[in-house]
């Protein structure tokens, strides 16, 4: 069986933000309206990034957990411009995270850990193992030679 860290990351989070869109994941209503942070010029484009942000979220959270909202935020941060210095590093804004975490929670895909944070719940990394031992199969089929890391 495949983990998450077998398989290309824009492929996983793709098919997670698809299977997502069907669950019961609540999207805020202030979401059309907000950026992801200070360092952000302006909001996402795409008119689901709130559910590929969850996705994203719930692999960051698989490969680095226990973690908690302010790492994440941090990880999710970034530049912004300052006169004519450098750029200074700003964090992404923690009621995204929040909000998305506790939507993973209600699912039953996270679990919290007092004191340390979020980790992966066994719901949940059965979820991101079956994907990726599907996305595995179907890059099997397209390049043989990938067979070794099944």
């Amino acid at each position: 069986m495949a983990k998450a860290y077998d398989v290309p990351a824009d492929l996983l989070i793709g098919r997670l933000t698809e299977t997502l869109k069907k669950e019961d994941i609540v999207q805020p209503s202030w979401i059309p309206f907000v950026k992801t942070g200070a360092h952000a010029v302006k909001p996402p484009q795409q008119s689901d990034w709130y559910y590929t942000r969850c996705a994203s979220l719930l692999r960051k959270i698989y490969l680095h957990g226990p973690i908690g909202i302010n790492d994440l935020r941090s990880m999710y941060g970034g530049t912004k411009p300052v006169g004519y210095g450098g750029a200074h590093h700003r964090d992404a804004g923690g009621a995204i995270i929040r909000t998305a975490v506790h939507g993973l929670e209600k699912l039953g895909y996270l679990d919290k850990v007092e004191g340390k944070g979020r980790t992966i719940s066994h719901e949940g990394m059965k979820k991101l193992d079956r994907l990726s031992t599907e996305i595995l199969n179907e890059l099997i089929t397209k390049n043989p030679n990938l067979k070794k890391y099944s």
